[in-house]
């Protein structure tokens, strides 16, 4: 059996309505309850949470999977607030003990304190950037990846905590040229190839995002 705690990172807030990540919330717990040997917890950010529980979450899992909206190149200020606050309660409890460096020697092994080694994570972003804006000369991020460039951070974030990486996945121009059926196919076939090697079509999904 292995543990699946996946995390929604998009927010009602603004002129979002947090709908795409919300899907892929959906997708993400229809298609392990679609797989025999996994179990799923997962956490909102936009409903009410209890840090302690948030932090067993962590422990309980083998994977965390985060799905996020990037907003001003950054997390939405829930989700920062939602990591912030979690990981502080996780300080010397299961998340991370310290920052890794020794009074004797500072200047090395900083970041290496975490306490969550042996497990792993996969991060799905969303934007409004088209994938050209990463990848083509003279573009805006001047042909860095999103998790080279924007999300570098957060990575470094999760590596400070003991987990490794599973391949990210990320959305682009998801406001003014989506294809959200497209889109989550894509991650379905994403999930499969990380998880299982049968796929698993979640039609009840996509046909209600598109009737909706």
């Amino acid at each position: 059996m292995k543990n699946i705690f996946v995390i929604n990172g998009g927010q009602v807030f603004g002129h979002s309505g947090g709908k795409f990540n919300k899907s892929l919330l959906e997708a993400t717990i229809s298609f392990f309850k679609n797989h025999p040997g996994f179990e799923v917890k997962s956490t909102d950010v936009n409903e009410a949470y209890d840090l302690k529980e948030e932090v067993e979450k962590y422990k309980w899992a083998d994977v965390v999977i985060y799905h996020t909206p990037v907003w001003w190149f950054q997390l939405p200020h829930g989700f920062k607030k939602y990591i912030d606050e979690v990981f502080t309660e996780g300080h010397q409890n299961g998340i991370y003990k310290s920052d890794g460096r020794s009074s004797s020697n500072p200047a090395i092994n900083y970041g290496t304190g975490g306490l969550m080694h042996g497990k792993n994570y996969m991060l799905s972003t969303s934007w409004n950037a088209p994938k050209e804006a990463f990848t083509l000369p003279g573009e805006f991020f001047k042909e860095h990846s999103v998790d080279e460039g924007p999300m570098f951070g957060f990575h470094r974030m999760n590596a400070f905590t003991g987990m490794a990486p599973l391949e990210s996945i990320h959305f682009h121009d998801v406001e003014k040229n989506a294809d959200v059926v497209a889109d989550l196919k894509r991650y379905n076939q994403h999930l499969t190839n990380l998880f299982t090697a049968k796929p698993i079509e979640n039609e009840s999904l996509l046909n209600s995002y598109i009737e909706s």
